[in-house]
C-alpha cells in the first residue's frame, strides 16, 4: 500500500507551490501542460484524494475569512472579532464566526462547515477541549491542504502557522509585581488547570514575580479552577472554592486572578469575610473587560489589547492569502506577534 500524501508534500516533492499543485490537478489553463502531468501523474502514483476540509481555498476564492473562538459573550473575544472585522473589511475580506463553546467536536464540526466552500483561511482561538485531548489533526490537515490558519491567544507551538499572542508571563509578573510593591505579603492566585496555555502562563508569571521578590511560593495560595465553574450554573461553586481559598489562608491580603469573573468573584466573597477592598485585600484581574470597569470597586487589570490582536492577526492572514501565489519553494516562514499587555490601575489596589 502506498503512503498517504498531501498536496503540501506533493509541492515539496516536485519543488512547486501548493497553488501549483492544486491548479495542475484541476487542469488549470494557467498551469503549463508539462507540469499538470507531471503533478497528476505524481498524484496518482500515490493515490492522492483531496481533503473536504479545506477545498474552498483552492477551487474558488470567497474573499471571506473564518473566525472560531470559544465562546461569544467572553469580552476579550468580541474585541478579537471587532478588531479582524475592522481590517478585512477595509481590504475587502467578509468574515464568519463560528463557536466552539469549548468543545472539541464543535470545534472540528466548524472547520469542516466553513472550510466546504465559505471562506479562504482560518483565524481561531482553541477550545479548552481541544487543549485537554491535544488532538489537532483538524489543524494539521486544514493547513497540509493549503488553507492558511493564524491561531490566537491559545495556541500549540507545534502547529506551523502564523499567531497572535501576549506575553502572559511579563503581563502576570507586573501584576503581581504591583501588590508586591503595594506592601501585599500573602498573595494568592485564582487560576485554570495546567492544559489550558494561558493559565498557565499567567501562574508561571505569578511564580516567578514570588521568586524575584524572595517570597516563597505556598500551594495552599495557589487556587487551580476546573473550567466547569466558569459557567452560570456554578457560580456558587466557584464561591465556595474561593472561600474555601480564604479560611486557609487567614492572611492572604492580595489576589491575582487570571480573568476578570475570578476577581469579581473574589470580591464578592472577600466581603463576606469582612475584607475591605483595597484596604485589607487588594485585587488584580487579566483581562479588561466590562466586569472589571462595573465592578464595585472597579478592578485593577492587565488589559490584553485584544482589539489590537484582531487587527494583526486579520494582516497576517490576508498578508498570506494573497501572497501565496509568489511562494513557489523552500519551507515557508511563519511569525509569532506579541501584543505588548498595559496594567491599567483602578480602585481595587491601593
Amino acid at each position: 500500500m502506498k503512503r498517504k500524501i498531501t498536496l503540501k508534500q506533493i509541492a515539496k516533492e516536485l519543488d512547486v507551490s501548493i497553488s501549483t499543485v492544486s491548479k495542475a490537478l484541476r487542469n488549470s489553463v494557467e498551469i503549463s501542460e508539462d507540469t499538470r502531468l507531471k503533478v497528476q501523474a505524481f498524484a496518482k502514483l500515490y493515490n492522492y484524494r483531496p481533503n473536504n476540509i479545506a477545498l474552498s481555498l483552492k477551487n474558488r476564492k470567497s474573499n471571506t475569512i473564518g473566525i472560531i473562538i470559544p465562546e461569544i459573550v467572553h469580552h476579550f473575544f468580541s474585541k478579537v472579532i471587532t478588531g479582524i472585522e475592522l481590517v478585512a473589511n477595509k481590504r475587502g475580506y467578509n468574515v464568519i464566526v463560528g463557536l466552539s463553546n469549548e468543545s472539541f467536536d464543535k470545534e472540528v464540526i466548524n472547520m469542516q462547515m466553513l472550510a466546504n466552500g465559505s471562506i479562504d483561511g482560518f483565524i481561531l482561538s482553541i477550545a479548552k477541549e481541544t487543549l485537554q485531548q491535544q488532538d489537532y489533526h483538524h489543524f494539521k490537515e486544514t493547513i497540509n491542504q493549503g488553507m492558511p490558519i493564524v491561531m490566537f491567544d491559545r495556541v500549540i507551538n507545534e502547529i506551523p502557522c502564523d499567531k497572535v499572542i501576549v506575553d502572559d508571563v511579563r503581563g502576570s509578573r507586573k501584576a503581581v509585581e504591583k501588590l508586591i510593591n503595594n506592601g501585599c505579603k500573602t498573595i494568592g492566585i485564582i487560576t485554570t488547570k495546567d492544559y489550558v496555555s494561558v493559565g498557565k502562563l499567567r501562574t508561571q508569571g505569578y511564580l516567578e514575580a514570588l521568586e524575584d521578590h524572595k517570597i516563597e511560593a505556598e500551594s495552599s495560595l495557589i487556587l487551580k479552577v476546573d473550567d466547569k465553574l466558569l459557567s452560570e450554573n456554578h457560580l456558587e461553586s466557584l464561591e465556595n472554592e474561593i472561600s474555601n481559598l480564604f479560611e486557609t489562608n487567614p492572611k492572604i491580603d492580595g489576589i491575582f486572578a487570571v480573568n476578570e469573573l475570578y476577581a469579581v468573584t473574589a470580591i464578592k466573597v472577600a466581603r463576606k469575610f469582612g475584607l475591605e477592598i483595597p484596604k485589607s485585600l487588594q485585587v488584580i484581574s487579566f483581562t479588561d473587560g466590562v466586569l472589571s470597569k462595573h465592578s464595585m470597586p472597579s478592578l485593577t487589570t492587565v488589559s490584553q489589547h485584544g482589539q489590537k490582536i484582531g487587527e494583526k492577526a486579520a494582516d497576517l492572514l490576508i498578508n498570506r492569502l494573497e501572497q501565496e501565489e509568489a511562494i513557489e519553494e523552500g519551507e515557508e516562514v511563519f511569525e509569532t506577534v506579541v501584543i505588548e499587555t498595559e496594567l491599567i490601575e483602578r480602585e481595587s489596589t491601593k
